[in-house]
């Protein structure tokens, strides 16, 4: 009988719509490169309103506002101080203040996790959706060099990482970033999860149980993450592509490839079946969204799963269009049941 160690753990949602939608946030890659981030310089008070807001939903974990951070994206944001771009120099502050505004927004039993995007999120335009990346980052060498001067930026002066509970490793469409990122050397407990934009396989083409198993599967030099997930997906796609990872795990554990089973961490978007078009960054939205709420929907997933497969544990949140009012349904549903 499938059985986890914990109880549901709720994730919070997508943080830069929420902004954008109930704290009148604007973002756009001329004026905020950084998107979410943005705000750790702008305007630290209202991020912090809106992490709270999670955390006062019910959300056990928060994302940090790094998911778009990066060297290049700080050099095209200018201030007052820095009008030709912040140096790299100034970047180590404000991710201290990323941890510290997050730390100060959990729960008090809460948990924050290191949010970091792929390569593509940092782009203009982001192209996390397509995969699409250019030249200097089209291979696992190019992007692991990318990642470990990204990285490092949590690691000095001093490390950042020490100072939250987990690492999230977020969006990723690419294989190639899959087993780059495995090699950064994190040394504590993260997650690696990735999306399906079409609902049947990652940007790059690669399906759900290949997927699983580049994430899972033990190579040198690599580390196996505590948990492997789903995100900024339709929620309709969930169920397949969760019975998938079950199976490909299921057969890696029995071919001896791997030895445990992993957390599962789930966010899909909020859209009820809209999607995002990255030629004119905006969302669009269907004409008859489904009849049973986002909420019910995941909640049925999660129970599913778990009554098949023997999770580590599994954590349940939102992405893209979910805001602290989702994740308080969410947290009522899952404590119900």
């Amino acid at each position: 009988m499938p059985t986890m160690t914990g109880p549901i753990l709720v994730l919070d949602g997508g943080l830069g719509t929420t902004l954008e939608e109930k704290y009148q946030a604007k973002f756009s890659s001329a004026t905020s490169p950084l998107w979410s981030s943005h705000l750790l310089i702008s305007d630290p008070a209202t991020l912090s309103s809106c992490q709270s807001a999670f955390a006062q939903a019910g959300a056990d974990i928060l994302l940090s506002a790094t998911y778009q951070v990066s060297v290049e994206g700080f050099s095209r944001t200018k201030t007052p101080e820095h009008p030709d771009g912040l140096p790299r120099d100034k970047i180590p502050k404000y991710l201290q203040k990323a941890i510290e505004i997050g730390g100060g927004a959990k729960n008090d039993d809460g948990q924050l996790a290191l949010s970091i995007g792929p390569y593509g999120a940092t782009m203009v335009p982001s192209t996390e959706y397509s995969g699409i990346y250019d030249e200097d980052h089209d291979n696992e060498e190019k992007l692991l060099r990318w990642h470990k001067e990204r990285f490092d930026l949590f690691r000095s002066p001093q490390d950042l990482t020490q100072r939250v509970d987990i690492v999230a490793l977020e969006t990723l469409p690419r294989t190639d970033e899959i087993r780059a990122v495995r090699k950064l050397g994190i040394g504590k407990k993260f997650w690696i999860s990735v999306l399906y934009p079409n609902g049947k396989a990652m940007p790059d083409g690669t399906t759900p149980d290949d997927a699983v198993r580049a994430m899972l599967r033990p190579e040198q030099g690599s580390e196996v993450p505590w948990g492997v997930g789903v995100n900024c997906t339709k929620i309709q796609d969930i169920p397949s592509i969760v019975r998938s990872y079950e199976q490909a795990i299921a057969q890696m554990i029995e071919n001896g490839e791997a030895r445990e089973w992993p957390s599962l961490v789930l966010y899909p978007d909020g859209t009820n079946g809209g999607w995002y078009d990255a030629v004119a960054q905006t969302w669009k939205m269907p004409e008859n969204p489904p009849d049973v709420p986002w909420e019910q929907q995941l909640l049925a997933v999660i129970k599913e799963t778990g009554d098949r497969a023997p999770w580590r544990r599994i954590i349940a949140g939102g992405c893209c269009k979910v805001n602290d009012s989702d994740i308080e349904k969410l947290r009522a549903c899952v404590s119900r049941n």
